[in-house]
Order: structure tokens, then C-alpha cells, then sequence
């Protein structure tokens, strides 16, 4: 099923008590489970695994509700600026609904992610953690995965320099892939603002392998784009979280990015593929995505472009619209034959 659309979400409440797992993980077996909560008081468990690539330690966490059997398996693939569990576990004082793995756990996944090389719990060794380690990050953290859960295919999703991690990954081991979506993807980069705005320092990530971070990094982060799509607690939550662990971010993404795309081959992604567009988004123009996504070869696929939203839309405002939207491609019922 190809489609292009502008997407519009359901209103919240509707949303979060009409959602439906259709057939969710069908290529893993799973019958449907019921409709799922978010505003439920059913238990979400979080765990912390680790894997090992070479002398890195990698830190996982995953959450899932305790009740159930297997449930269907997505993992979150982080981007530059912060770690898996910060940004997709987010706690934010007073606004109890920002947590993208207690969403998903509650929806009947289970989510994991990993803190990338360099980055919240993981092993800090000065590299500059690009896009290949982040890939290759991924190649040693899946097979854990698979291990606990028992399941050989997964769904992901990856943000930004996630989305080009995932992309990587995706392409070089296409049998651990279900379905994916890329969201805040950056193909080419060329002419986006942000991305022309990292060419200008390509001489600055060369010489360091790392970026200084402070309170006003992540409020920048979302001031860019359109700052009446976040809310000023949230970014202030995020530094509370970040910040104790590390006061830097690698610049290796962000040098691949400027000098180095594309790094994903649209006609090398075999698996169903979903792309998420924010209206307001620096890191890629329209255009250059609409070209990717018009190159991938499987048709089962879709474009998703939201108002509302900007870069980092799993923690704006209105994250309850690409959550929606990344829930129906999940949940997407199984092709029949007859």
C-alpha cells in the first residue's frame, strides 16, 4: 500500500481510547490484542540490559506492561543531541503523558531503545560516535533484543540521525527488520537551512570529536524550527535529565550529515518504510524526501506530513499526532491473498 498524505489526527481523547492493535507484529505471529490504554492505570515495567560491541558498553532499557504474552517489538533509535532513554522516556513534571515507551508499552509493545556510543549510560570514549558506530551500536544491541524477546524481526523507528543510524542498519541487515519509520530524515541535506548551516562548521567537528552542551543547547534544539509547537517545561525536563550524565554530544552525526549524504540507499530498503514530516523541519527539504521516498521498492510504504509538529516531534506539543500516525503503520493489517 503506497500513500502520500497530510495527515490529520484524531482528536486525543478519541484517540487514546479508540486505539486498536489490528494485527500488530503479524509477521512475528501475534494474534491481535485488545485495545490498549494510555490513560489506563496498567503497570509499565521498565528493565535494563546491556550488550557489547568489542570494549563499548551499551545501555538498553526496555518497558512493557507486565500482563500478556509476547507482545510485538519497536525499538527507538535516538538522534545527535540526546540518549534513548531522555528522550523517549521523558519525565516531565506535571505533564504525566510525554513518554513515548510508556505510550507504545500501553498500546501493546514492547519498546525498547539504547543509548548510543558516547551518549547517557553508555561507555564515554571520546570518539566522535558517526553514523557507522551508531549503526554498528545497532548490530550489537539487536541480537540482545532478539534474545530476551525471542522474536527475530523487529519494528523500529528512528529520529533524525537516527532515522540515517536505522537506514543503515536496515539496509545491512534486512532479515531483523519488520517495518520502519524515519522520521526528521535527512536524505541528501541539500539545501536544507540546518544542514547549511553545518557545512559552515565542518572545520570545528573535524578538529574535536565533540559538542559543548548546556541548558540553552536544548532549549535551542527547540527554539529552531517553530518554537510554539513545544512547550518550555519539557526542553527543561530534558536538560534535568541529560545534563548530570554528560556535558557534551559527539559531533560525528553531525559531520556526516554536513559532508557525507546520502548515507542510505533508498533501493537497498527492502522492508516497508514510513517517512514523517514535520511542517516545519531544517534538517531536509520536501523535496529531496519525496525523492527518496519515490525510489524505495517496496509499495507497502507511506509519506506522512503533519502541521503542528516541528524537528523533534515525538516531544512536542502535538507528539500525540505522529504517535498516531506510527501506530496505524505498525498496526497495519497483514496483505491477504484471497
Amino acid at each position: 500500500m503506497t500513500s502520500i498524505r497530510n495527515h490529520l489526527a484524531l482528536p486525543r481523547r478519541q484517540f487514546l481510547k479508540g486505539s486498536a492493535l489490528a494485527t500488530a507484529g503479524a509477521a512475528a505471529g501475534f494474534a491481535a490484542p485488545e485495545a490498549a490504554h494510555a490513560d489506563t492505570a496498567e503497570s509499565v515495567v521498565a528493565e535494563e540490559h546491556w550488550a557489547q560491541k568489542g570494549d563499548v558498553k551499551l545501555y538498553l532499557y526496555r518497558k512493557k506492561t507486565a500482563s500478556g504474552g509476547p507482545k510485538p517489538v519497536l525499538f527507538l533509535v535516538h538522534g545527535s543531541s540526546f540518549s534513548g532513554r531522555g528522550g523517549f522516556d521523558l519525565q516531565v513534571p506535571g505533564k504525566p503523558d510525554y513518554s513515548f515507551m510508556d505510550a507504545f508499552a500501553r498500546w501493546g509493545f514492547d519498546v525498547w531503545t539504547v543509548d548510543h556510543e558516547n551518549y547517557g549510560r553508555s561507555s564515554m570514549t571520546g570518539t566522535n560516535s558517526n553514523i557507522r558506530s551508531g549503526a554498528d551500536d545497532l548490530k550489537a544491541a539487536i541480537p540482545v533484543v532478539q534474545s530476551v524477546t525471542g522474536q527475530k524481526k523487529l519494528m523500529f523507528y528512528g529520529q533524525s540521525s537516527g532515522a540515517i543510524r536505522l537506514g543503515v542498519f536496515a539496509m545491512e541487515q534486512p532479515d531483523a527488520v519488520d517495518r520502519i519509520v524515519l522520521d526528521a530524515f535527512t536524505y541528501t541535506g541539500e539545501g536544507a537551512p540546518e544542514i547549511m548551516k553545518r557545512r559552515e562548521q565542518v572545520e570545528t567537528y573535524k578538529s574535536r570529536n565533540w559538542r559543548p552542551r548546556t541548558r540553552e543547547t536544548f532549549r535551542a534544539i527547540f527554539s529552531r524550527d517553530d518554537p510554539s509547537t513545544f512547550e518550555p517545561a519539557m526542553a527543561e525536563a530534558l536538560a534535568d535529565y541529560e545534563l548530570p550524565l554528560s556535558d557534551k554530544a559527539p559531533s560525528g552525526t553531525y559531520l556526516d550529515m554536513a559532508i557525507h549524504m546520502p548515507m542510505v540507499d533508498p533501493t537497498k530498503l527492502t522492508c516497508p518504510v514510513m517517512i514523517t514530516r514535520a511542517a516545519t523541519d531544517g534538517n531536509a527539504t520536501e523535496a529531496e524526501l519525496i525523492e527518496f521516498f519515490s525510489k524505495l521498492p517496496n509499495k507497502d510504504k507511506q509519506f506522512a506530513m503533519m502541521k503542528g509538529i516541528a524537528h523533534v516531534a515525538v516531544l512536542g506539543i502535538n507528539r500525540h499526532r505522529i504517535w498516531h500516525v506510527m501506530h496505524e503503520f505498525f498496526t497495519m493489517p497483514q496483505e491477504r491473498s484471497a
